[in-house]
């Protein structure tokens, strides 16, 4: 835990064994052009955390180079002090639209139960307490009656619906978001936001690449902010002020207020 928002671990000290997510001097670099840079930062355990910076600040390359999607230069990772890949089924990941491929021939149904494929085995054969398992997942996000539909015959707030509800069926620990609300209709930003409320009641640490500034004392009770480097880390109110946004976003800062209405404690 950060005694004060401005002061983040060394990259040399040891991870925290005990943070969902421990990063430690972590740099990735695409075609030599640093888009992350000696990045160290933990998450707290049972926290709904935001990651918030300009873009190309590398907020989504945190997230993917975690989860070891994308290589790393240098850094250390670690889930609950071990490997992604021994703590995987722990971990729950909802990817950008952007980055999914929506002809794929899938139905809803399919989606979630592609986030099964842990529970159910090397065959991968979804017996039926798998598909009740995802059912009930779509429902819960308001999905319970396309669970049928081809994915690409659905609007863009209910695809994002669909994943939510994967990653809502493996019952993960952590769940890793990446632009949850981009390009969602009003009623779906609500309902995901309510979900994720959910989770993190019943003790679950949600962290979420988010964009609308706005929103982020309503929603989130941590921050990180970024700018190609973790600037600072922390509560909300001690995090989300102005000179530590104007650090993060410099001339492009488009925030003047910051209403107290709303705000976490």
């Amino acid at each position: 835990m950060l005694k004060r928002a401005s002061v983040l671990p060394e990259p040399t000290s040891p991870l925290d064994v005990s943070a969902p997510l421990s990063v430690r001097n972590l740099t990735v670099a695409y075609q030599d052009m640093p888009a992350v840079s000696a990045a160290s930062v933990d998450v707290q355990a049972g926290s709904l955390t935001a990651i918030v910076g300009p873009n190309g600040a590398g907020k989504s390359t945190l997230l993917k180079a975690a989860l070891d999607l994308i290589p790393r230069r240098e850094g250390r990772v670690a889930f609950w002090g071990r490997p992604f890949k021994a703590a995987r089924r722990r971990v729950a990941y909802v990817p950008q639209r952007a980055a999914v491929d929506w002809d794929f021939p899938a139905t809803a149904l399919d989606v979630v139960l592609m986030g099964l494929y842990a529970e159910m085995g090397l065959v991968r054969f979804a017996r039926r307490r798998h598909k009740e398992k995802a059912r009930a997942a779509l429902a819960r996000v308001g999905m319970g009656d396309l669970a049928d539909r081809q994915i690409g015959r659905l609007s863009g707030g209910q695809q994002q619906r669909v994943f939510l509800a994967r990653a809502l069926a493996q019952d993960a620990d952590l769940t890793l978001l990446d632009e949850p609300f981009a390009g969602v209709d009003a009623a779906t930003e609500a309902a995901i936001v309510d979900v994720l409320r959910d989770l993190n009641a019943a003790g679950r640490t949600i962290v979420a690449v988010h964009h609308d500034l706005g929103s982020v004392t309503s929603i989130f009770d941590r921050v990180i902010l970024m700018a190609g480097r973790v600037v600072a880390a922390g509560p909300t109110a001690e995090v989300f002020t102005p000179d530590l946004l104007e650090a993060t976003y410099g001339g492009r800062l488009a925030v003047e207020t910051f209403p107290e209405e709303g705000r976490r404690p």
